[in-house]
């Protein structure tokens, strides 16, 4: 260990403050070693939060609000503090708000959040998202120990997760608490779906789409099918053409980045997508747009037929289809309890990739639902072995390790899993089994950066990991039981 590296690491054991941060900004980062660097950034990190925790602080007695309500903050009626704030910092006058009714929140009704961030245990995007997520609890009057405890979790929480993932971990707390709530949320939210068209620079326009969550999936898996699709025809096409062609070279070279581990399905596996993976959006972009084009073109609206007796019975059997195509089956992306599936209780379900959900649209997805059991072990909601040892694993097994990973397992990472590949922990090649232990859900890119790119992950049967990095830092991914958010 270098001599500042040494010197960093007594640093980092300190609370931040002033004289720590003097003695920080004294080093230079190219004096350190690549993990020393690392480090670094941590430290700096911590004294951010400290910095960040006197701002809220200031905010506060800036408004001179010391109520203990929400009320006041929630309004957004602060005028002249806002503006001056605005001016000051150069936000927008929205922005300011923004800041001034998160401060209040902290400091008057979070302190415990408040206390971490001031100790550099979690960063002021944290800090921010708890507070945000905190305030339909605040404003709904609910027991103080109740959100104390939320609060609680979610700073514990914020050690081994990103914000947004805090984040979604509280939406699952604050719909347990306040189901109803969470019921007429969802009923007033949905009454805002809507698709826009807005004009961009260059020939090109952007096409936004507020969906329920459960639609939106059915559209994204829509894409990926039709992308799977067209593999499949590419491939089938490679195949045809013999070796010599250059596609069917490219294939092949693409293929060796999968070794060791096992796609989702074989179409996958020898996607062309692995030979540029940084272009699944533009092609995603572009299924969209031929779904759209092939139903343009789809005799549904072929109005080129004269018999009206003809059309009329057609579109009484496209009707039919389009009904039958509407119920979308629901394998094990919504997790609903017993008692809420009978409705004996009102408690939200959880969507895979998404996060909570009203009782009433869970039941309505497991209703139309194709279910598959998993056995979980009755305290910790573990999903328990399935004792599957091939080299490629059953669709049962895809499925269950779906259900426990829901998101790619990478530090931070929120790719949903049952988009991403199956991959052996330690390849097949090397000894490794195709089990719970040793398989789990990664993207594309992160399956590449473990394969090629130096980064090393042991992992366990209840799905939690620990990544290497190849500075040789430690990244812990804790498991994550079946009713918690991913």
């Amino acid at each position: 260990m270098l001599p500042k590296d040494l010197h960093l690491s007594q640093l980092l054991s300190l609370r931040p403050g002033i004289e720590t941060l003097t003695q920080l900004v004294e080093i230079h980062p190219y004096e350190l070693s690549p993990s020393g660097r690392i480090d670094y950034l941590a430290a700096l990190e911590k004294q951010n939060g400290w910095l960040q925790s006197v701002m809220q602080t200031a905010f506060v007695a800036i408004a001179d609000d010391r109520r203990e309500s929400l009320e006041y903050g929630e309004s957004g009626v602060d005028d002249e503090e806002r503006e001056e704030i605005a001016a000051a910092l150069r936000l927008s006058p929205a922005t300011a708000q923004a800041k001034m009714d998160t401060a209040r929140i902290l400091v008057n009704q979070l302190p415990a959040t408040c206390a971490a961030l001031a100790s550099g245990e979690i960063s002021v995007a944290h800090a921010t998202v708890i507070a945000r997520e905190s305030a339909p609890l605040l404003r709904g009057g609910i027991d103080r120990d109740v959100v104390a405890q939320i609060e609680k979790s979610a700073i514990a929480n914020a050690e081994f997760h990103t914000p947004a993932q805090v984040a979604n971990k509280i939406r699952s707390a604050v719909s347990r608490a306040l189901p109803a709530e969470c019921e007429e949320s969802f009923a007033r939210a949905h009454e805002l779906r809507k698709v826009s068209c807005y004009p961009e620079r260059d020939g090109m326009a952007t096409v936004i789409a507020l969906l329920s969550a459960p639609d939106a999936q059915s559209v994204l898996i829509a894409i990926e099918r039709h992308l799977q699709r067209k593999d499949r025809q590419a491939s089938l096409s490679t195949s045809t053409q013999g070796s010599t062609s250059t596609q069917g070279s490219t294939s092949t070279q693409g293929s060796t980045s999968t070794q060791g581990s096992v796609g989702r399905s074989n179409d996958l596996v020898n996607s062309p997508e692995i030979t540029n993976p940084w272009r699944i959006d533009n092609r995603r972009a572009d299924a969209f747009v031929e779904i759209i084009n092939e139903f343009l073109t789809s005799d549904v609206l072929d109005q080129s037929a004269t018999d009206h007796a003809d059309l009329t019975k057609r579109n009484i059997s496209k009707q039919k289809q389009i009904k039958n195509l509407s119920k979308k089956p629901v394998t094990i992306n919504v997790t609903i309890d017993l008692p809420t599936l009978l409705n004996m209780a009102e408690n939200p379900g959880q969507l895979s990739g998404y996060g909570p959900i009203p009782a009433s649209l869970a039941r309505e997805l497991a209703a139309d639902g194709n279910w598959k059991r998993f056995i979980t072990d009755p305290t910790s909601g573990e999903l328990l072995d399935l004792g599957r040892k091939s080299y490629r694993p059953s669709q049962f097994l895809v499925d269950f390790l779906i259900a426990r990973d829901r998101t790619c397992r990478f530090p931070g990472c929120r790719y949903p899993a049952h988009r991403s590949d199956i991959d052996h922990v330690t390849p097949w090649d090397e000894g490794g089994e195709t089990t719970p232990e040793n398989l789990g859900s990664l993207c594309r890119r992160h399956h590449r950066l473990k394969t090629h790119g130096g980064w090393k992950v042991t992992s366990s049967s209840d799905g939690s990991c620990e990544w290497i990095s190849p500075t040789g830092k430690h990244y812990f991914v804790p498991s994550r039981p079946v009713h918690e958010a991913a």
